[in-house]
């Protein structure tokens, strides 16, 4: 049998192909065999063995039950001076204990002596993180405060709903502050409470914010895709470049692709996205034991949750009224009010002017109410209506045009990433 090998030749005018002849049948070609003597390496000295050291790694989230012994324990430390000097220093009693979902990584040596414990946190949004440091010395223990920058990285995810919303986000792993921007994002046109259906879909692109490589929290949506009974909404975060035209409003936001903002003159809802305990129809009243009409939305939320003003206006009433208990009306343009009832505490005064997602209250159960939550009205002319109608025709305002070139090549890539975000198989967030 004849040998040949192929070699291709690359040059400026293309690639040819050329075949070599090797000459005489390979068969026939003599074998050699070559034997070498392998010399193992010396085996260490016992001495020498024993003076090796092996460090490990281990990281976990705080809990805000913990205890010096049972933080330690669970990371797989025991060193009763280290569980000493923790219960004692005042930066880890103020900065770990009694906190949970802090980021916390330790350092052991082998025999499960503490070496050194990092603790990394977010506490605000200046774009920095808090990082304490407990390590061991030759004088003892030693701890210190310090503050460093945040690295904001891209992750990409999509999910399928089968029941809610955070079952699916829960399902492909994203923290529930993407769930919640979902839903607020594009609440004008979706009604999360009772409009989700199952196959319902969703493509998200979104920032992690990381200390020393460490995801420490979700930062903000960058562009999302929900398609609701077959119908597509697509957002995307604009804010105009610093160097455009004074006229522009620098304040960022959510667009459709096509520049429309998803901002309304109304929200649709009160308190961020959560678990509805009755909608906009006939309910068995709770306290006067009859089917009525439910004029207004519950929005079942825990004692002291925000409750916000839905748009700009001015408070006409903050007092108590009968069934409504602590109760808020706002007076809005075009002859729009709102009512917000059941309130454990008043935030505002009568007279006073609101914006948009203002805090106004908390929520409670005072009034003729079984249980914690927000009764909310919208009331046209004197008339009630349905909140969620009214958020959808409320009017928009577009990108400046000042700013369009800039946004039109922002959305060309937005388009490519949402793609991409359908495909991937997310990780989880941990």
């Amino acid at each position: 049998m004849s040998g040949v090998v192929a070699a291709l030749v690359l040059g400026t005018g293309g690639g040819a192909l050329a075949l070599v002849n090797l000459g005489p049948d390979v068969e026939q070609m003599p074998i050699q065999q070559v034997l070498e003597t392998v010399q193992p390496l010396a085996a260490l000295p016992d001495a020498e063995l024993a003076a090796q050291t092996l460090t490990l790694y281990r990281s976990d989230i705080t809990r805000n039950t913990d205890t010096a012994d049972t933080l330690l324990t669970r990371l797989g430390v025991f060193d009763p001076l280290a569980a000493q000097f923790l219960r004692k220093d005042a930066l880890a009693q103020q900065y770990v204990f009694g906190r949970s979902g802090r980021s916390i990584a330790v350092q052991i040596q082998d025999v499960q002596l503490f070496d050194k414990l990092t603790a990394r946190w977010t506490s605000d949004d200046t774009g920095q993180f808090k990082r304490l440091v407990i390590e061991r010395t030759p004088e003892g223990f030693s701890s210190r405060l310090e503050t460093a920058a945040l690295e904001a990285s891209t992750r990409l995810a999509s999910g399928t709903i089968t029941s809610s919303l955070y079952a699916a986000t829960d399902e492909v792993g994203l923290p529930d502050s993407i769930a919640n921007q979902l839903a607020e994002i594009f609440s004008g046109d979706i009604d999360f409470r009772r409009s989700l259906r199952k196959g319902d879909r969703f493509n998200v692109v979104y920032e992690i914010l990381q200390g020393d490589g460490e995801p420490l929290r979700a930062g903000r949506v960058l562009s999302a895709e929900f398609v609701n009974a077959g119908k597509i909404f697509q957002a995307m975060w604009f804010q105009p470049p610093a160097d455009a035209p004074s006229s522009v409003n620098q304040r960022g936001g959510y667009y459709t692709l096509d520049g429309q903002s998803l901002r309304r003159a109304f929200l649709s809802s009160p308190v961020q996205f959560s678990r509805v305990s009755s909608g906009f129809a006939m309910r068995f009243h709770p306290v006067l034991k009859s089917w009525r009409r439910h004029l207004g939305t519950d929005f079942a939320a825990p004692t002291g949750t925000p409750a916000r003003t839905v748009g700009d206006g001015i408070v006409t009433f903050a007092g108590v009224q009968n069934g409504y208990g602590n109760v808020i009306f706002i007076k809005h343009r075009n002859n729009t009010e709102t009512v917000y009832a059941h309130l454990s505490k008043i935030l505002v005064k009568r007279g006073q002017n609101v914006g948009q997602g203002e805090t106004i209250g908390l929520v409670g159960s005072t009034g003729w109410a079984t249980g914690p939550h927000l009764h909310f009205e919208v009331r046209v002319g004197g008339v009630q209506y349905d909140p969620m109608k009214m958020a959808r025709q409320s009017e928009t305002v577009p990108v400046p045009a000042a700013a369009l070139p800039v946004f039109r090549q922002l959305a060309a890539n937005v388009q490519s990433e949402l793609q991409a975000a359908a495909s991937v198989q997310t990780s989880r967030f941990e």
